[in-house]
């Protein structure tokens, strides 16, 4: 499996709670309906929350503000993603999905990368 992770932090003119409203109410149904398209196996989004907790976590390592969220987005393999790259539609659903992340992303300063997955416990 490959999966891409894209930790996300929000435009500054959104509250948390406004940009994962956007994000799980808007944009996942637009990445579900091109999933297919894309080549799209899995996709879940990892809401940050539980402010309370994590405060002593960050606190006991030196850590830096969380990101408001992370999307894990999988392919089946590495082939898998170049054969969906040609589909019909491809580009557009791309395209799409991207105009949309710039309604509430900060895509500056949100990393992402592609990763093979090696699963150690579970």
């Amino acid at each position: 499996m490959i999966k891409l992770t894209f930790c996300l932090r929000r435009l500054p003119h959104l509250s948390r709670e406004e940009f994962q409203h956007y994000w799980l109410e808007s944009h996942a149904p637009l990445v579900a309906a091109r999933a297919k398209t894309l080549g799209i196996v899995k996709y879940e989004q990892v809401h940050a929350g539980l402010d309370a907790l994590n405060t002593g976590i960050r606190a006991s390592r030196n850590a830096p503000e969380p990101y408001d969220g992370i999307a894990e987005i999988w392919f089946e393999s590495e082939a898998a993603m170049a054969a969906a790259g040609q589909n019909p539609g491809t580009a557009e659903a791309a395209r799409d999905l991207l105009e949309d992340e710039r309604k509430f992303i900060d895509l500056e300063n949100s990393p992402l990368w592609l990763n093979r997955v090696d699963t150690i416990v579970g």
